[in-house]
């Protein structure tokens, strides 16, 4: 059994720093607001899934119950940096299989909690022993793709800057300043040739989703929404020794299986929301998709391509350099943005005539592994 999937409302909280807050003070507003602007009743609500890395032991239950939604089947999904959309994947597929109707899928992290510094990895991970963290694995991405490519650090910054520029029409975004290429690389270096402007932020968040089947929708009397064309989740392929870091392997699979799941092509897209957790990934990851041949990526930055008016709006949201990155959040609120984006709910920051658009998001430095885990989405204006 095969029903279509529909994302009927989407809520989040503008990400940042909430010292103070709770995972479920932060995720009971979004929650309740995706409810009621989907015009769903806490008894209409099928399952629950949410994604998150850090929140312990029955984070989602912890939630739900502060609403009095109880009873439901409630699935806690930790993927690392993937695990919101990999909450909705998991939803997806139940709807898709007739088991719901309607569930809810929540997206949270505080990071806070941590007072700073690159994420905690696995203390087990043979890697992370001889000191490997996220920012150093990209460093190293960025200089090899830099040695290969004719790209330079200034188009490292430009990704940045479009970020930024993004990130100031959205009020969702930690960071709303537009900054300058002098001013990103002038600041202060994290990991040779990355930059602190290239890098995301830490901070706390939660978006919420509601997806919905065919039948939930007509019953609702709900209109508009987006209909989930492709939902792919792919683990990493194990590869010990040698791994070329500029060509990640899990993107483009699965980018390619998203793309014959939909039945477009790169072309077609509208907008992006990709994981551009360092901007070298960016870069990296419009190869990866098939926006650009091999060492021509940067083209597409010089030339604005991938900014309002160009061929696809890539990171309309500020995208994690801008927006922030609260881990078990991101995914969710990328889904959230594409939402808004073509139910044209996008404010300043909306794309024309959007019809098509795509989320992704990796999860996870495993040894051993390109990523440990990647979730694509392509969604279609309803």
């Amino acid at each position: 059994m095969t029903e279509k999937v529909f994302v009927i409302s989407a809520a989040m909280i503008p990400f940042a720093k909430y010292r103070t807050s709770s995972y479920v003070g932060l995720a009971v507003p979004p929650l309740i607001d995706a409810l009621r602007s989907a015009g769903v009743d806490k008894s209409d609500v099928d399952a629950v899934y949410v994604g998150h890395s850090y929140g312990g032991m029955m984070t989602g239950q912890r939630i739900c119950k502060e609403i009095g939604l109880g009873d439901v089947p409630t699935v806690n999904v930790d993927n690392a940096c993937s695990s919101g959309a990999t909450a909705i994947h998991e939803a997806s597929t139940a709807i898709a299989q007739g088991l719901v109707d309607i569930a809810v899928v929540i997206g949270v992290e505080k990071l806070t909690q941590f007072g700073g510094g690159a994420l905690p990895l696995s203390p087990e991970d043979r890697e992370v022993k001889q000191g490997i963290i996220m920012p150093a694995v990209y460093a190293m991405r960025a200089t090899r793709y830099l040695y290969e490519t004719e790209a330079t650090a200034e188009d490292l910054a430009l990704v940045s800057v479009k970020a930024r520029k993004h990130g100031a029409l959205n009020p969702f975004a930690q960071f709303r300043k537009e900054v300058t290429v002098e001013e990103v690389l002038a600041s202060r270096a994290v990991a040779d040739p990355l930059t602190l402007l290239m890098c995301c932020p830490t901070g706390d968040g939660a978006a919420v989703v509601v997806l919905a089947s065919e039948r939930a929708r007509k019953r609702l009397g709900t209109s508009g929404g987006m209909r989930i064309a492709a939902s792919v989740l792919h683990s990493g392929h194990v590869e010990e020794g040698f791994r070329d870091m500029t060509r990640p392997d899990i993107s483009s699979r699965s980018a390619q299986d998203a793309y014959e799941l939909a039945g477009i092509e790169p072309k077609d897209l509208d907008m992006i929301e990709l994981h551009d957790a360092f901007s070298i990934a960016e870069l990296v990851y419009y190869e990866a998709f098939g926006l650009a041949e091999r060492g021509h990526a940067a083209d597409l930055i010089r030339d604005g391509k991938t900014t309002f008016g160009g061929d696809v709006v890539v990171n309309p949201s500020g995208g994690l350099l801008s927006k922030g990155h609260p881990v078990g959040a991101s995914g969710v609120a990328q889904v959230a943005e594409a939402f808004w984006q073509l139910n044209g709910q996008a404010g300043g920051r909306q794309i024309d005539d959007a019809r098509w658009a795509m989320t992704h998001v990796t999860g996870g430095g495993t040894a051993g592994l390109d990523h440990g885990a990647c979730t694509i989405h392509i969604f279609e204006a309803a």
